[in-house]
């Protein structure tokens, strides 16, 4: 059975082992200092509601993680969630958890107007699932600032 299990302090090791592997995937196209990556997984399992965690598994096995975050934004008139990151083990990918990660956020959370993600273009697989979800690509560049 499928479930998306909270994430825990005592999944740190198992969780960072998979983000390692996102990180050095096409998933991502640059590099994250390792003690960013760190910050997440303690940011994702505190009691800051701002980002929140989850390990994806099937029959008590874990098959992948994933971060979501929650903002308002005006051009829709209210709530969106960023699926921060997603990602599926290696020997897992192709056989649903993907679509029904996002059926579970999306029911969990009506009051949301937009859910967004980034995506590397590299990576043809999740933008297929992406699409077939009923994400569309933006027609306009994001800008950073990073402090």
């Amino acid at each position: 059975m499928f479930a998306l299990k909270k994430m825990t302090k005592e999944m740190n090791d198992e969780v960072l082992a998979m983000v390692e592997q996102f990180y050095h995937s096409d998933a991502v196209c640059h590099p994250v200092p390792e003690e960013r990556l760190e910050q997440t997984f303690a940011d994702a399992v505190s009691d800051d509601p701002i980002l929140e965690g989850f390990v994806l598994t099937e029959d008590g096995k874990t098959v992948g993680f994933a971060y979501i975050t929650e903002y308002y934004a005006c051009e829709v008139g209210g709530r969106c969630l960023m699926f921060e990151e997603l990602y599926l083990k290696e020997e897992t990918r192709g056989k649903g958890y993907g679509t029904r990660f996002f059926d579970e956020i999306m029911k969990a959370k009506p009051e949301v107007r937009r859910f967004r993600l980034e995506v590397t273009r590299s990576n043809e697989k999740a933008v297929r699932l992406y699409e077939r979800l009923g994400f569309t690509f933006l027609d306009y560049d994001q800008m950073i600032l990073d402090r």
